[in-house]
């Protein structure tokens, strides 16, 4: 008696791109709010409540005023976020379609003109949310694919305009979207990945010669970290005939660069992720190198080479998120601690750690706090060469200096104590 095998299920059908209209509506609800300063936000508890009969729905752009009724600006609306309102626009006009026209145009001249990333790249970040006056999103090019990553209902819902003026603007023919799982609990929506149809699985970059590929399913953020594209440019300089280990090392950015371009004797390049070990081996085959790739924790690999008394003359540590949130911030310092004693013991004298956190949580002066008491716990003494950041097309707000996130710290090793 023959099986007869099952039909398999029928995919579900690609989920509806949002298309909610950019222009502001004519009669637009009016939120007053307690104080905002020129915070790129406002909480939920400052917000006193809509002003007349009209209140707005999830998603709306809305009128915002003090308390006095003066004009303040104009924002998304969110009343089941702890970040209620997220301004757009200080102006006395309401957005419509040539303002966000305009803010994508601007945001693309910063990268092409003043910045003329393609001279260097076709991987870079078009939208870094507030500071290009875009709250909540992201988006990364990866030559002919937008990678977008979305942290606002407002702006989920109007994901599909945008990126058609992204389109209109670079001639990118394909895009996907994520949202974050814990961002679409915090902002109370259920955000599907939205991708384009025949979006590759993959894609090739290139960033100063040394080529990546970018696979979209199942990767971290948007795909790529175009935030450490300089730091892993200059961290080339130290390596020439020297040992390089990278932890933390993803897809193998720095490990990669201290090969092609530093001349490095050998690269050895650790990660948890056993997928992102896999792609920095089709990087190092793309690029003709043989790094020593191992897939393992950071913490038990940095502590075995210690045990084994091994020597790098440059240490790349570069760990995931330590601090995702305010309840973590004591374990996180911990573990920045802990990372930084035992990558510390595994630098030769005169060579170079570079260490790096993406804590936004993490302020510059506490993290090389913890470096100081990591270098006097280690036994070694350490000199500050430079504290660099992510890259120009990651630019700050000043009014929302937590967008500086990054912190690369460039420690010269020196002798034990």
């Amino acid at each position: 008696m023959s099986r007869v095998r099952p039909t398999p299920p029928k995919p579900p059908p690609p989920a509806p791109v949002p298309d909610r209209e950019l222009a502001a509506a004519a009669n637009l609800p009016t939120m007053i709010v307690s104080a905002t300063g020129y915070r790129p936000f406002v909480y939920r508890k400052m917000v006193d409540g809509p002003q007349g009969a009209a209140n707005p729905n999830l998603g709306d752009i809305v009128r915002v005023i003090d308390r006095e009724g003066a004009h303040i600006g104009f924002a998304l609306w969110n009343g089941r976020s702890r970040l209620a309102l997220r301004f757009l626009s200080r102006a006395a006009e309401p957005p419509d379609d040539a303002f966000w026209a305009g803010r994508i145009d601007r945001a693309a001249n910063l990268r092409e003109g003043l910045l003329q990333l393609g001279e260097a790249t076709n991987a870079y970040r078009l939208i870094h949310a507030e500071a290009d006056g875009m709250p909540g999103l992201v988006v990364d090019r990866f030559d002919d694919v937008l990678s977008v990553e979305v942290s606002s209902l407002g702006m989920y819902q109007r994901i599909g305009p945008i990126l058609d003026l992204c389109a209109s603007r670079l001639g990118t023919r394909h895009f996907r979207v994520g949202v974050d799982e814990r961002v679409a609990e915090q902002e109370d929506f259920a955000g599907r990945p939205l991708a384009s149809p025949n979006l590759p699985p993959r894609v090739t970059i290139h960033e100063h010669g040394v080529r990546y590929r970018v696979h979209f399913e199942g990767s971290h953020k948007t795909g790529f970290f175009c935030d450490q594209r300089d730091n892993r440019y200059n961290l080339a300089k130290y390596c020439q005939d020297r040992t390089v280990l990278d932890a933390c090392s993803y897809t193998g950015g720095f490990g990669l660069n201290a090969l092609i371009r530093g001349k490095a004797r050998e690269a050895t390049c650790v990660d948890l992720d056993e997928k992102a070990i896999a792609i920095a081996r089709e990087n190092a085959n793309a690029n003709n190198v043989r790094p020593t790739l191992v897939h393992a924790d950071a913490f038990g690999y940095l502590r075995q080479m210690g045990i084994n008394e091994r020597k790098y003359g440059v240490v790349a540590l570069d760990p995931p998120k330590l601090i995702p949130n305010k309840d973590e911030v004591p374990g996180g310092k911990r573990k920045y601690f802990d990372l930084n004693v035992l990558a510390m013991k595994l630098v030769e004298r005169g060579g170079l750690l570079l260490t790096c956190s993406c804590s936004g949580l993490l302020p510059p002066s506490e993290f090389i706090g913890i470096l100081r008491a990591a270098a006097d716990k280690a036994g070694r003494a350490a000199r500050l060469l430079a504290l660099t950041g992510a890259a120009p097309d990651h630019p700050v707000a000043l009014e929302a200096p937590e967008g500086a996130y990054l912190k690369a710290a460039w420690l010269l090793i020196d002798e034990e104590r």
